[in-house]
């Protein structure tokens, strides 16, 4: 399924650039944010299929952002994948299920990892079948 919008929002410049190429290179139309302020301003412009969100972020979180997310009309269909590697296991699943993330990926991960669980998210995304 290559061809999808990804929104990256991670404020670690570097990392969300290497992201960012490292998913055009397999494929994906790919769009950077590296501050949590306007993620829903430009969720609405871009229209991604898929959200790649870090939930550590300066000024905000990304469980914050999540909700807004999720709040908004135009974005609450939109799946998300956390990125972390900074909560336990058990607790980490518990904290995606309130905040209505689709799915949850463990810093460092691998391409090969982080793309099944985008291939994962988005055939389960009903907008996918149409």
């Amino acid at each position: 399924m290559a061809g999808e919008k990804i929104l990256v929002v991670d404020d670690d410049k570097e990392f969300s650039e290497e992201l960012g190429q490292t998913l055009f290179l397999c494929e994906y139309e790919v769009q950077v944010v590296s501050n949590s302020v306007n993620v829903v301003e430009c969720a609405r412009r871009v229209k991604p299929d898929l959200i790649l969100l870090d939930l550590r972020m300066s000024g905000s979180n990304g469980f914050l952002v999540a909700q807004n997310l999720k709040e908004s009309p135009e974005t609450a269909q939109i799946p998300i994948i956390a990125m972390s590697g900074h909560f336990p296991i058990d607790d980490r699943r518990n904290l995606l299920d309130m905040h209505n993330m689709d799915g949850r990926i463990k810093k460092p991960f691998g391409v090969s990892e982080l793309i099944t669980e985008i291939e994962t998210i988005l055939s389960k995304t009903p907008t996918r079948a149409e």
